[in-house]
């Protein structure tokens, strides 16, 4: 059975920084796409980024609200997918969701992950 589980969220000042991470069991997530999304209250769940596995080189794909702030990477040592983010702002404030799929290139749609994560809260003050 295949388990994601986020860690790392937490409530910080704009401008800080927070590092998520997504721990996976069940399947490696070095041969698999890895995805963070995110939902902010009342809104619909956004794609944030997104890694590809090794199979399609590893690429990486971000969002436009958060490229040039925010990192995905991967240890596949320790099975799991970070995000790094920086500079954060109070519109970055929702859930942010790790996420797994089949490894087809770069993958931004929901409907192309099929695993999930519950999510971890981010909290940015002004």
């Amino acid at each position: 059975q295949v388990q994601l589980v986020e860690s790392g969220g937490g409530l910080v000042q704009a401008g800080g920084s927070l590092r998520l991470s997504c721990t996976a069991s069940g399947r490696t997530v070095s041969t698999y796409a890895m995805g963070w999304f995110r939902q902010a209250p009342g809104q619909e769940r956004e794609f944030v980024a997104t890694i590809t596995g090794s199979w399609t080189g590893s690429k990486t794909y971000y969002a436009d609200s958060v490229k040039d702030r925010f990192t995905i990477s991967r240890d596949n040592a320790k099975n799991t997918v970070y995000l790094q983010m920086i500079s954060l702002k109070p519109e970055d404030t929702a859930v942010y969701y790790c996420s797994q799929g089949p490894d087809f290139g770069v993958r931004s749609k929901e409907r192309e992950y099929d695993y999930w994560g519950q999510g971890t809260q981010v909290t940015v003050s002004s």
